[in-house]
């Protein structure tokens, strides 16, 4: 018999204080590659994610820190929908929303759950169900109860304001605005955002939202500049940087700027194919399918670059 026979074999490590961090940490890691890497090199990455948290939940759902690690789930699966969001899969991002929303509500975390339907909220209307967003957006506003942080309610009143846009009624749309900008105001005085947001949610974020609403409200002067109010303070990440060209885009054009126009909207392709986001090529279908500016040497090279895209 061997030295090595009487050695005690290693138990496998109990879940303790330390796993629901170490499980957001890898999620963090992933939002932060999001924003220069395509979603479909991320895709992978993310569902394991949630399988991963999802197994060590099995093995510490009657500990201590079972609810945390829900959350910690909650979160991955938030991130997977968005991913998958960006690759067009809606399907796939409904499904995952939904698990980020049953998580958080199982780990009694009531701001994470609201964050979680206002992101799926954010989903419909951006996928033009601006009528479905709205009613989560209320459900969102339940969830969060009485007195949820200014953050919360500067940024579910934003997402109201562009749902009430993109069905056309713009004196809510307005009124969702001014709530937003209350809300702005009075967080100004707070020390951190709250988990899960990370930035505060300040003048410059709701100067890009206030900008999307004019665009869809056809009020080209205040939305080109309510981007650039939100552009000089903020830089957003590469995609969203592409969602908010096909924006202004659309913006210049319904002002007559078409050559204009089309060089955003070749800049927001360039991003598209650059990172892979089905979600920006998306929107840059969408400016193409509306743009009723003169034929022009520009459009018929912006034509040919889409096409060879598509192809």
């Amino acid at each position: 018999m061997t030295a090595l026979a009487g050695v005690a074999l290693p138990k496998r490590p109990d879940v303790d204080e330390t796993t629901a961090a170490a499980l957001t940490s890898i999620t963090g890691a992933q939002r932060r590659l999001e924003a220069v890497t395509p979603a479909r090199e991320l895709a992978r990455p993310a569902v394991a994610q949630v399988d991963l948290a999802s197994r060590v939940l099995g093995r510490a759902a009657r500990s201590p820190h079972a609810d945390e690690i829900r959350a910690g789930l909650s979160e991955a699966a938030g991130f997977a929908a968005w991913v998958h969001a960006d690759m067009q899969d809606t399907g796939s991002a409904r499904l995952y929303y939904r698990r980020a929303v049953d998580s958080a509500r199982q780990a009694n975390h009531a701001l994470l759950a609201a964050y979680m339907i206002g992101s799926l909220a954010a989903f419909e209307i951006d996928a033009d169900d601006p009528l479905i967003g709205l009613n989560l957006l209320t459900r969102a506003r339940r969830e969060i109860g009485e007195r949820p942080p200014a953050i919360a309610r500067a940024w579910l009143s934003s997402l109201e304001a562009l749902g009430h846009a993109t069905a056309r009624d713009e004196a809510a749309a307005l009124q969702a605005l001014s709530a937003a900008e209350a809300a702005v105001q009075a967080g100004e005085r707070a020390a951190a955002p709250p988990w899960p947001w990370v930035f505060p949610f300040d003048h410059a974020k709701l100067a890009g939202y206030r900008a999307l609403v004019m665009v869809r409200l056809k009020r080209p002067v205040e939305a080109v500049a309510a981007f650039n109010e939100s552009l000089a303070s903020a830089q957003p990440g590469a995609k969203q940087r592409g969602v908010l060209m096909t924006e202004v885009a659309t913006a210049e054009a319904m002002s007559g700027r078409y050559d204009e126009a089309l060089y955003l909207a070749s800049n927001a392709l360039t991003v598209a194919t650059t990172y892979g986001s089905e979600r920006v090529l998306h929107r840059v279908k969408n400016f193409r399918r509306s743009y009723a500016g003169p034929s022009s040497g520009a459009l018929r090279s912006f034509d040919e670059r889409l096409h060879a895209t598509l192809i």
